[in-house]
């Protein structure tokens, strides 16, 4: 078994594993374990009592978190010429079209999200086995395939993000930096939480939230009293 670091130990002494905090206790001390040196990312992880293997009971969609994820996003935006100019004004990182298509092909893949319009997807669709791995393949669901391009970039870039259950029902998400202060991390976490909700299916039957931890960049996880996340 590995060595226990110093850090480490003291995160683990401030955390009472038997306790499931309230939201806003568990960002305030997500805080006060985070012993990175540099600004360590915040992570959400809720399991749902969903079977994501049935097309009625996935849950996916976006979230804008009131306070961005203090995170640079990379933007690449895949479109016609006449949209160039409005993307690049928006704040679009890179622009284009086939030539970054030929890029991804060859294996660049170094952006956050991906934007294009109804008109490109012809194209884009063929990067599906490339971009679909690394959650960067642009959906419509998600805000990402669409003629106002410019808005979609700047969502983005103010902090819009999207989730996606995974296979064990858990939806993880970075929901701010540790350098945020606490009330920001609740706000941010609680915007997420109140869009699950939102989006539970019909389908879904029983306890909706099973689970739910937030942990920052190497520090331990902790555990969300799930029944005030509710209320």
């Amino acid at each position: 078994m590995g060595r226990v670091s110093k850090k480490r130990k003291e995160a683990l002494a401030k955390i009472d594993s038997s306790k499931a905090y309230t939201l806003a206790e568990a960002c305030d001390l997500v805080k006060e374990v985070s012993t990175t040196k540099f600004d360590a990312s915040v992570d959400v992880s809720i399991r749902l009592g969903v079977d994501p293997r049935k097309a009625n009971q996935m849950v996916r969609g976006t979230v804008a978190l009131p306070h961005g994820t203090g995170k640079d996003v990379k933007v690449l935006v895949l479109c016609t010429p006449d949209k160039e100019e409005e993307a690049k004004a928006a704040g679009a990182d890179h622009v284009g079209l086939d030539e970054y298509i030929t890029k991804i092909k060859g294996g660049w893949t170094d952006i956050d999200v991906i934007i294009t319009m109804p008109a490109c997807m012809g194209k884009v669709g063929a990067l599906g086995r490339i971009l679909g791995p690394r959650g960067l393949m642009p959906n419509p669901k998600t805000g990402t395939v669409t003629m106002d391009v410019a808005k979609a970039v700047e969502d983005v870039k103010a902090g819009k993000i999207d989730f996606k259950v995974d296979k064990y029902g858990i939806v993880h998400a970075m929901v701010a930096k540790a350098s945020f202060d606490g009330a920001k991390i609740t706000e941010n976490a609680d915007e997420l939480i109140k869009q699950l909700i939102k989006l539970k299916p019909s389908a879904a039957k029983g306890t909706y939230i099973k689970s739910a931890y937030i942990s920052s960049t190497m520090s331990p996880s902790i555990q969300i009293d799930t029944k005030s996340l509710i209320a």
